[in-house]
């Protein structure tokens, strides 16, 4: 199999997938872009990108197609339903970076096998900021093969590992997820805490930076939880989905996950609330709901429009 890629298209050039695309442009790498909305595919040509007018027009003839959609639901309209499958150079890869249910990668990298064609399940974690500076952690599932055809084109986004089979890296996705959500719901109650108690939130989140309780989520989404911005970054409809698919492959390992099943109420009943556009940090407003009048902070809060 060969490993050198000439043509790439990727197709979903959304929040996530344009900077994404912009790193594989500023990397060298030829992509033609699509988007449903064209003139997010359009804000691409000043960084190099060729615009496709249509999905199948974007695949003709790339030997490496990525996806960065919705759902699964939509990854496998576009691919089966819409043609894309069948339009791309026979033997391409097709990378899916959206965050799918990991019996849905199975289920395409098994049709598009069928078809002459390979199948890598890479979804991301990093969020905007990681797209826009290609740091991206990167979950691969398939043949090993294939992921090292593919592995310098991924590495332009961020830091590619291989998880296993076909499914594992929607497995390590939802394994992400969990301690994702887990970890906003401790931070936002410890910052609450801290504030209800008297204490500075801001200096307490300081003087916690760089001991055991030290993370990305404490660095970054504790920031914004003081700075009270739940312009999203990760949404809270998103995050859902993401849990409601965790929830569903435990059960089907038959595993309980008591903490996950806390989090994810919690995060459903503030997307209740009409809050589902809100940045996934905003879980901080749910606890502060529960524990009216206790605040972290008094600035006002940053919300979407």
């Amino acid at each position: 199999m060969s490993t050198h890629i000439q043509q790439i298209a990727f197709l979903g050039t959304g929040l996530m997938g344009a900077p994404m695309a912009r790193c594989l442009l500023h990397a060298g790498f030829p992509v033609r872009v699509w988007n449903r909305t064209g003139s997010k595919a359009a804000a691409l040509v000043e960084d190099g990108a060729v615009h496709a007018a249509s999905a199948v027009t974007a695949v003709a003839g790339a030997d490496l197609v990525i996806t960065m959609l919705e759902n699964g639901s939509v990854v496998g309209e576009l691919l089966f339903d819409g043609g894309v499958a069948r339009a791309a150079r026979n033997g391409a890869v097709f990378v899916d970076m959206s965050s799918v249910p990991p019996e849905i990668a199975q289920l395409h990298a098994t049709m598009l096998l069928e078809l002459g064609q390979h199948h890598i399940d890479a979804p991301v974690s990093g969020g905007t900021a990681g797209a826009a500076a290609g740091t991206l952690a990167i979950m691969a599932g398939g043949d090993a093969e294939t992921f090292q055809r593919v592995e310098p084109v991924l590495r332009a986004m961020g830091r590619p590992v291989h998880v296993g089979p076909s499914g594992s890296g929607q497995l390590a996705k939802l394994a992400n997820q969990v301690i994702v959500a887990v970890s906003i719901g401790a931070v936002a109650e410890a910052l609450l805490l801290a504030a209800a108690g008297g204490a500075d939130p801001a200096a307490v989140r300081e003087a916690l930076r760089g001991g055991f309780a030290e993370s990305r989520i404490l660095e970054l989404h504790g920031q914004r939880m003081l700075d009270r911005d739940f312009v999203p970054g990760g949404a809270i409809r998103n995050q859902l989905k993401d849990l409601d698919t965790a929830l569903a492959a435990a059960s089907n390992a038959k595993l309980k996950l008591p903490m996950l099943e806390v989090v994810r109420a919690a995060f459903a009943g503030l997307k209740d609330t009409g809050a589902a556009g809100y940045d996934h940090s905003a879980l901080l407003l749910w606890l502060e709901q529960l524990n009216a009048p206790a605040r972290v902070g008094d600035a006002p809060d940053r919300l979407p429009s």
